[in-house]
């Protein structure tokens, strides 16, 4: 723990911390650089809201609306506090500014266990890591840090801003600010009443202090369900998507990439398009730092236009160095990596090695999962006018301010001349995270200066040329007693560093030394109170991209942990549910949560048979990623064909304080899904240093009549809110692994599960020195 306190301190100075400077605050969040824009009459009050002269409450805000509901519960906040009109509140994209760096995420990346959370070393990193992150991070959606991350600062931009309307009121009034009340956008002063709107020009230049923020026992928003702020325009269809944009002249792009990993464009033939129709221009494209793929653009009066002329171009490409690469290599360089019992250990307790190399029986797998790829709805796309004023991009994207510093780059120009118009997201994941299909957009549009070019990326160029996520792979050993009780576990998993790569990338000062947590989360962070227990993980290099995917690390090593789990409870011949309680005495929050699922789903009672006859099994599972523990019991049946069929999910959860809790349980159905479409069929394959999907028809979705009915409990908790977006999808793999382990007797180590026809496998207990 001291190593990791030293080197993580190094990230908290980046180079340039003195005592001074780590003893005083962070810097403030209210007020931007610039003031925000927020229609032609909205007075901002600070950096998260403005009122508008007609009552109307604009709420600014810095994070991307991408179907998690983070602009609905952002405007709960700030209403909550500022004690508006709910009806009368809007929200808008901020623009670029530190006060908007994503702390939550960053700090929820250091890699120390919860259990450390109060431990002044922890405390004082956390502290530095803060300060800096406030200065030289990055704005971000991701990492299920919406809610933390503007937790405090929302609630007091609604206080501050309430309380300079009372001064403003109680001024006009001559009462003190004490005699005033406020509800539903109007201050009562003495006897008269003013409308906020009558006020906000007034209030904007009071200067107010020691705000008190609102007791959550009177809270009138927060914790009561709330319909998606934009649900109505979503139903109407009128939300515009960076696909939907359409500009006077606007013309479009598409983009033939390099079809292997390394290739490069080796010849096309230009003479091809010499007065073809509505062709303007042919873009030789070269690779970049922010991950662009080489290749070739035609840009063109019709999206399908350009997209026929790119075929007649008939693009060649030098093949790549990696052409010999395919899935099975990979596995088996992770395989190799993971058997090395090497890499940096995160958690090391109890003398783990020395009491598996002592022990008589020995429990020793291995587990594996594949890339996968984000598949979003909305390909990657991004609209671009270069003109001598700079550059204006209209896109989606979770990082913003690196979108405009691609752009300014790839440009040439400062990048106070680029001018972001943010669009909600169809589906991030992770994905838009990067940057590289803006730079390509941006280098595309420079061939036709003063025109909005739109670049266009089919669902194939999308599939073959993501970040994925990485293939892994995990040896997970316990030393047994007699009885089957596990006395050490040791974990030594292996892939690449997705969050590390993707740092470089967008520019995230993310120093080298630094472990990597992404890697291994999902492993040595999780409440079970082993007696010894070991977690190391290699990072290997390949040149497949990755980056960062729904749940990163925990989506697949949530996996592999909790079957072990559950490989351990059968060897101990203990009920998988109550194994997990007895390994969780003193984590009061897991066992309550584990004992609502049990007794949601009814653990331990029979089940009936599917309505085909077929017998049903159920499976359990329990998670802690992003500060949230969530319990899943899946109940499933085989059909004739021994394919999978999952008919019940039953989760409990503890985010903390619950702000809507309507949008928390759509992200545990919408996470469950996602998560139930990975674990049966989410599967990316090389083959010749290609990868092999293009479309949806071998990279299957869920279908809706393979979704499961979804229960969701909500576990009262009063601590402070934690991630919802990504928690629920690493039980998902594990607790059906588990119910076909119950139905079947096969335990399935292998993403996705596929049911083999043979016969069950013998239980996995050996001799030290063997591997079953």
């Amino acid at each position: 723990m001291r190593r990791r306190t030293f080197l993580l301190a190094g990230l908290g100075a980046t180079g340039a911390l003195f005592v001074g400077w780590s003893l005083t605050p962070p810097r403030q969040r209210l007020h931007p650089g610039r003031a925000p824009v927020t229609g032609h009459d909205g007075v901002p009050l600070n950096g998260w809201l403005a009122v508008h002269p007609d009552g109307r409450v604009t709420v600014i805000s810095p994070k991307a609306e991408m179907g998690q509901g983070i602009h609905t519960a952002l405007a709960m906040l700030i209403a909550e506090e500022l004690d508006c009109d709910w009806a009368q509140v809007r929200v808008v994209h901020s623009g670029v500014d530190r006060i908007y760096n994503n702390i939550a995420a960053i700090l929820d990346g250091l890699p120390f266990h919860e259990d450390l959370e109060e431990h002044a070393g922890v405390r004082a990193v956390r502290w530095l890591t803060a300060k800096t992150v406030r200065e030289v991070g990055v704005m971000m959606t991701g990492g299920s840090s919406s809610v933390r991350d503007v937790w405090e600062v929302a609630r007091t931009a609604g206080a501050t801003a309430r309380a300079q309307l009372v001064a403003a009121a109680a001024a006009r009034a001559g009462v003190a600010a004490s005699a005033c009340r406020t509800e539903a956008g109007v201050v009562h002063a003495g006897a008269q009443s003013f409308a906020y709107g009558t006020l906000v020009r007034e209030a904007a230049g009071m200067a107010v202090r020691d705000v008190t923020l609102r007791d959550p026992a009177q809270y009138r928003l927060v914790g009561r369900d709330r319909a998606r702020i934009d649900g109505d325009a979503i139903v109407r269809g009128a939300p515009r998507y960076s696909l939907d944009v359409r500009l006077p002249g606007m013309r479009y792009a598409a983009v033939s990439m390099a079809p292997s990993l390394g290739a490069t464009v080796s010849g096309y033939r230009r003479e091809a398009l010499r007065d073809r129709a509505g062709v303007h221009a042919v873009v030789e494209l070269p690779g970049s730092r922010y991950g662009e793929v080489p290749g070739v653009a035609v840009i063109a009066d019709g999206w399908w236009q350009a997209r026929q002329a790119l075929a007649a171009l008939e693009v060649q490409f030098f093949p790549g160095p990696h052409l010999a690469l395919g899935s099975d290599d990979v596995a088996t360089q992770l395989r190799d990596a993971a058997h090395a019992g090497t890499g940096l250990p995160f958690r090391s307790t109890g003398d783990a090695l020395d009491v598996l190399a002592a022990a008589d029986r020995v429990l020793d797998v291995t587990y594996e999962a594949p890339y996968l790829a984000h598949a979003t709805m909305e390909p990657m796309n991004t609209t671009v006018r270069v003109t001598d004023a700079g550059v204006e991009l209209w896109t989606s994207t979770q990082v913003p301010g690196a979108a405009c510093r691609a752009a300014a780059e790839v440009a040439g120009v400062d990048v106070a001349r680029v001018t972001l118009h943010q669009q909600p997201l169809g589906g991030g994941f992770g994905r838009r995270l990067e940057v590289d299909y803006v730079a390509q957009a941006v280098r595309i549009a420079m061939a036709a200066p003063g025109v909005a070019v739109q670049t266009i990326w089919s669902r194939e160029d999308d599939m073959r040329h993501d970040f994925y996520r990485p293939a892994a792979a995990s040896r997970l050993c316990a030393a047994l007693d007699a009885r089957g009780v596990a006395t050490s576990v040791v974990c030594h998993s292996a892939s690449q560093a997705p969050f590390k790569a993707l740092s470089q990338r967008i520019g995230l000062p993310y120093p080298s030394v630094v472990p990597d947590k992404t890697t291994a989360e999902g492993t040595w962070d999780q409440p079970y109170e082993f007696p010894a227990i070991r977690s190391a993980h290699l990072e290997v290099e390949l040149p497949v991209p990755v980056g960062s995917w729904r749940a990163v690390g925990h989506s697949h090593q949530g996996f592999f942990f909790e079957s072990f789990v559950d490989e351990l409870a059968h060897a101990a011949n203990t009920d998988p549910l109550q194994y997990r309680l007895q390994l969780l005495r003193s984590h009061a929050r897991a066992r309550r949560v584990l004992e609502t699922v049990a007794r949601d789903s009814a653990w331990g009672s029979p089940l009936a048979p599917a309505a085909d006859g077929a017998a049903q099994a159920r499976g359990v599972a329990l998670h802690w990623s992003f500060g949230t523990v969530v319990a899943m019991v899946a109940e499933l049946s085989l059909d004739a064909a021994r394919r999978v069929r999952v008919h019940r999910l039953v989760c409990a959860v503890d985010c903390g304080l619950v702000v809507n809790p309507n949008g928390v349980r759509q992200q545990v159905e919408g996470g469950a899904i996602f998560g139930l479409s990975a674990a049966l069929h989410g599967e990316v394959q090389l083959e010749n240093g290609r990868v092999r999907p293009g479309n949806f028809n071998d990279y299957p979705p869920l279908r809706m009549s393979e979704c499961p009915v979804i229960v969701t409990t909500l576990v009262p908790s009063t601590r402070l809110p934690s991630g919802i977006g990504e928690p629920a999808l690493p039980v998902v793999a594990p607790a059906v692994a588990n119910a076909l382990f119950a139905l079947t007797g096969t335990r399935l180590r292998t993403l996705p599960l596929r049911v083999p026809t043979a016969p069950p496998q013998p239980a996995p207990v050996t001799t030290p020195g063997t591997t079953s």
